[in-house]
């Protein structure tokens, strides 16, 4: 008998986005683990594994959709639990990472919610974390271990190319704030033109913006506009509009995550994009789904990292260098 354990990858998924998780159990050649998961009458919830787990490499997939805190809550207690049951290695998988805007303080006597939520994975036994896209890189430096932080630009970008070859395309970023991502993406699409939207935001109303004036050449362009996510629709909607006003020949919206809260369903059916184009980091229920609507799947990229995680190779590789 060999003293050398042999290793063990282990998949294990939250209630919020099963879908997903059985696509990179697929892409992984695995099955999810059984457990039992339910909650008590006053809300708590429970969480036991149905197999042994001691000695396994741990993944735990969960997305931080509405109900927000619940989703989190259950991620934490799955955590723990598998702490207790001696796993070896436990890596949590968040496609989606609630409370990623609360990045920094805006004002006094406010929270750092996002720095908080590394905190309490820590605690609860998580070894490693698994992001993608993140609102901000610094939150990267939150968590007191290992963070891979997977970009699904590379996704986006490329059914962009595949589609859209024949056009002059221009890639817009919705604010200033986030032109550096908008030049990986003209890169991606073969060195484009930049452009982005001079807006202001009131810190103290969140969801609100003006914008002001596009800065950049868009008139008789593909306008590509490109954001981390898409919440009410109010940004992204009125840079569309605005890019239109100013000569555009279409516009199409790339968005890692779908959060669309609220009006965004309708906003982004009539704000004029010719395409909206999403990945599954977050479940679309079908009554939010919309006719310019593409969805796009991010299972083949976190089960590669998750690959890479396990055989201890580089996860910077998927990515040329740049995570």
């Amino acid at each position: 008998m060999s003293a050398t354990p042999k290793k063990s990858l282990k998949l294990f998924s939250g209630s919020s986005h099963p879908e997903l998780a059985e696509e990179v159990a697929k892409q992984l050649d695995v099955t999810v683990t059984p457990q039992a998961a339910y909650q008590f009458a006053n809300g708590e919830i429970f969480v036991r594994y149905d197999e042994s787990v001691r000695g396994c490499d741990a993944f735990v997939i969960q997305s931080h959709c509405a109900p927000l805190n619940d989703a989190i809550m259950e991620q934490l207690i799955m955590v723990d639990a598998l702490k207790r049951a001696s796993a070896k290695r436990i890596t949590v998988v968040i496609p989606f990472y609630g409370y990623a805007r609360q990045d920094k303080k805006h004002k006094g006597r406010e929270p750092i919610s996002a720095r908080l939520m590394a905190d309490l994975f820590k605690t609860a036994g998580a070894d490693r974390i698994m992001v993608v896209d993140l609102h901000t890189d610094q939150i990267q430096g939150f968590f007191d271990g290992p963070v891979d932080h997977l970009m699904a630009q590379k996704v986006l970008a490329n059914y962009i190319a595949e589609n859209y070859s024949d056009e002059r395309i221009t890639v817009v970023s919705p604010d200033s704030g986030r032109v550096r991502v908008a030049e990986k993406w003209a890169d991606d699409l073969g060195g484009t033109p930049l452009a982005f939207i001079h807006k202001t935001r009131d810190p103290s109303k969140p969801n609100q913006v003006v914008a002001n004036r596009v800065v950049g050449d868009v008139e008789g362009r593909l306008c590509v506009l490109v954001d981390d996510m898409i919440d009410t629709g109010g940004t992204i909607t009125k840079a569309t509009e605005q890019l239109l006003e100013a000569g555009a020949k279409d516009v199409i919206i790339a968005s890692t995550h779908a959060v669309l809260s609220g009006p965004a369903v309708e906003r982004l059916s009539n704000c004029g994009a010719k395409e909206v184009v999403l990945t599954n980091t977050l479940p679309i229920p079908e009554e939010r789904r919309f006719p310019n609507l593409t969805e796009l799947s991010i299972a083949p990229l976190v089960a590669e990292a998750i690959h890479q995680v396990f055989e201890d190779g580089s996860v910077t590789s998927l990515f040329d260098g740049r995570a």
